[in-house]
């Protein structure tokens, strides 16, 4: 993995976990010194991440964390609602017992995160449930589309969202593996619509911004 795409990478999780708050500046002299590698280095990373929409870039501003709108907001989950159910025929064609233990294992990883509170790490593992489970689906641009959708939504919830939008209030992936290991297709597609609709429904666009960022602590090492 090349410098860029780890410095890439590093930054794209701080923001969807939240480490990075939306509106948090991005000083680009700053993240230079962090990470030791040249300011056109840090811009490069800095304009792959604005033209996926993790970060906004004004003249004579420099970047800053998106705080995604309340309209954003609602496009990128109802794009979710409306995308995730319609996978899940081919999904479920493609599923085996391999898959299953799989998912379940992630299952486990996001209740013990639950257990200990780390909201950051809910958000993630539930991010990464869904456009792992959306890649099975064979359609890889679909899937790809998915994955910088869960992405978008990751820094709404982080944003704007609370416990109730990653816990199992919102319905245990659990669940939904159990449908798709007993081929119930139409129970499935009506789990995953009502599960995201729930998500949408716990959002609060009310989010504050945190304190400021030590980026040399945050990024110390990006190996």
């Amino acid at each position: 993995m090349s410098s860029d795409e780890k410095i890439y990478q590093k930054i794209l999780k701080a923001i969807v976990e939240h480490q990075l708050p939306p509106g948090e500046r991005l000083p680009e002299d700053k993240l230079s010194e962090a990470f030791g590698v040249s300011r056109t280095g840090i811009r490069k990373v800095l304009q792959r991440l604005a033209l996926e929409r993790f970060v906004i870039i004004e003249p004579n501003k420099g970047a800053h964390v998106n705080r995604p709108t309340c309209q954003e907001a609602e496009e990128v989950l109802n794009s979710r609602i409306l995308l995730e159910p319609l996978l899940l025929p081919a999904v479920m064609e493609n599923w085996s017992k391999k898959h299953s233990t799989l998912f379940r294992k992630m299952v486990e990883q996001e209740k013990i995160a639950d257990q200990e509170h780390d909201m950051a790490k809910s958000i993630r593992l539930t991010a990464q449930f869904h456009y792992e489970l959306a890649y099975l689906g064979n359609n890889q641009i679909l899937a790809e589309f998915i994955e910088q959708l869960c992405y978008r939504s990751s820094l709404v919830i982080a944003a704007y969202g609370s416990k109730a939008s990653v816990s199992c209030d919102c319905g245990d992936h659990k669940q939904l593996i159990d449908l798709i290991d007993n081929k119930q297709l139409p129970q499935a597609q009506h789990w995953m619509q009502h599960h995201l609709e729930h998500i949408k429904a716990s959002i609060q666009l009310n989010g504050q911004q945190d304190g400021q960022v030590d980026f040399h602590q945050l990024f110390a090492n990006i190996d």
